[in-house]
């Protein structure tokens, strides 16, 4: 049986989440949010557990929430290791992954905290890897320290490399289950969550926001925007002179056999490349007991673009058309190449897998989901 969150319908404490409702011209919102994703879904719940009598909605264009970033990742709960100390990352990261432990715990929702490695395969690497855990010091985070071989392998006993940080806090969960809770929630506590609305328009009206939806028009006050992918457009919409556009990377992951999966008991990740904005080729295990190898980082030619073939005229005119872009071509175009060229090639995927685990083979992995993730890109 399907619950009203998976489906799009029902009702929940007199409120419904709903396909395609027609507004009723006369209603006026306090707070309209754009998108239905988890960053969305979080918003709505914190608002209406702050201000249970504001009136508020939740507008999303696709047929379920939270269906794209927050439904196509790896459920990593990150710790909060890889950001500037002192940056809203970093702070964020480290207070967000207790609050999203405790909110599991609370609501019963899958999620484990079984520990992270980040390997450095080669001895170059040892100046990064020493540089994360000055970082993840700095920040916070709990029981990190540096490992010899002999010691990642007692973590990790198939992997391999110089020394790694052990990141004992990082854990992973189900995100579109924590997304459906949220929502669950927020429409208990009398919020309205409306799907397959689309916007068109944003208008000033009266000091208000009009939104012009595929659904009719709706007036708010205050207007959130938390739509991922196409939240660049939605901003312009207002009349904002933006310095910065959403490009696509998609991620592609691969499988481990069900024979190969106890290789992995953890999160196995290298030492980023620090000149490229990705985290490389890891090995997640995820809540269902499966390992994912993944992902690599390549240009989407489609803001939904999950699939290799995906085209869309606009969204690479947008991408095209901005300065930015060419800026970023330019820096990393290299890594950029060895990304596609992964994507393409199954042997070469491998062979960065096997960086950190040398008895991965070709035969040892199936072609599994991908993700597309909206990278914020400057001018500069």
């Amino acid at each position: 049986m399907t619950s009203p969150i998976e489906n799009g319908r029902g009702s929940l404490n007199s409120k419904s989440l709903v396909q395609g409702h027609r507004f009723a011209l006369s209603k006026i919102y306090d707070v309209a949010i754009v998108g239905a994703g988890i960053v969305g879904l979080a918003t709505v719940l914190e608002l209406t557990t702050r201000y249970p009598r504001l009136r508020i909605i939740v507008l999303d264009k696709e047929k379920q929430i939270a269906n794209h970033q927050s439904g196509h990742n790896s459920g990593v709960i990150h710790s909060g290791v890889y950001y500037r100390p002192g940056s809203l990352k970093a702070r964020f990261c480290v207070q967000g992954a207790a609050d999203i432990v405790r909110f599991c715990q609370s609501h019963k929702i899958p999620h484990a905290i079984c520990g992270k490695l980040i390997i450095a395969t080669v001895e170059d690497q040892r100046p990064a890897l020493e540089e994360l855990h000055r970082r993840a010091i700095a920040n916070r985070v709990s029981g990190v320290r540096i490992l010899g071989p002999e010691e990642l392998r007692e973590f990790e006993p198939h992997a391999t490399g110089v020394a790694a940080l052990l990141v004992p806090g990082a854990g992973i969960t189900a995100y579109r289950r924590v997304a459906e809770k949220f929502a669950e929630l927020a429409l208990a506590a009398g919020a309205e969550i409306v799907t397959e609305s689309e916007v068109h328009a944003i208008r000033a009206n009266n000091g208000d926001f009009l939104l012009e939806t595929s659904s009719g028009e709706i007036q708010s006050r205050f207007f959130i925007n938390c739509a991922g992918l196409h939240s660049d457009r939605i901003a312009r919409m207002t009349g904002a002179q933006l310095p910065v556009r959403i490009i696509p990377f998609r991620g592609e992951y691969y499988q481990l056999s069900p024979e190969k999966s106890a290789l992995v008991r953890s999160l196995i990740y290298p030492v980023p490349d620090p000149r490229f904005p990705f985290l490389g080729v890891h090995f997640t295990r995820r809540i269902t007991g499966e390992v994912e190898a993944g992902p690599n980082a390549v240009l989407a030619m489609r803001r939904e673009g999950y699939r290799k073939s995906d085209f869309s005229v606009e969204d690479v005119s947008d991408q095209l058309s901005f300065p930015g872009f060419w800026r970023m071509a330019a820096k990393y175009w290299k890594t950029g190449c060895a990304e596609m060229y992964r994507s393409f090639s199954k042997p070469a995927f491998v062979r960065a897998l096997q960086t950190l685990i040398p008895e991965i083979g070709e035969a040892d992995v199936v072609p599994g989901g991908s993700g597309v993730r909206a990278q914020a890109v400057d001018r500069t």
